[in-house]
């Protein structure tokens, strides 16, 4: 009985805790990292040079890198990262509008009315007006 170890014994809830804590950090560490770096492509106003300098300082010096680089352009990382939110709702609202569909195209109409015409079902002067009415 003596060769056994019981884990739970030796590891504390304390101990865990902490664990928790320092993976939770890790994680949020990463989160930061990731969007500084996402920031850094995404801003149109930097020039090729200075994205390259402010992605080496990130990634050479991490915590530093992204430390300054929130407090030096945090604000505008807000209006970058609102402004993407923007175009990505805009070009979602035109997707949803392109599949859904506006109904049959002008042609479609048109192609149904001069076939009403042709089978006598409506007159000249029914066709005129219809056809106006699609066309304007």
């Amino acid at each position: 009985m003596d060769g056994f170890v019981y884990l739970a014994y030796d590891y504390p809830v304390l101990g865990l805790f902490w664990t928790v804590l320092w993976f939770f950090l890790w994680v949020l560490w990463l989160v930061v990292l990731f969007r500084v770096i996402t920031d850094i492509f995404r801003d149109r106003d930097m020039n090729g040079w200075a994205k390259t300098a402010w992605l080496l300082f990130v990634l050479v010096v991490p915590f530093l890198g992204a430390l300054v680089y929130v407090i030096a352009r945090g604000q505008e990382m807000g209006i970058r990262e609102a402004q993407h939110a923007q175009e990505q709702r805009k070009a979602f609202d035109e997707y949803v509008r392109e599949a859904a569909g506006r109904g049959p195209s002008t042609a479609e109409e048109l192609a149904k009315l001069s076939e009403l015409k042709a089978g006598g079902v409506i007159s000249d002067e029914d066709y005129a007006r219809a056809k106006e009415r699609i066309l304007s």
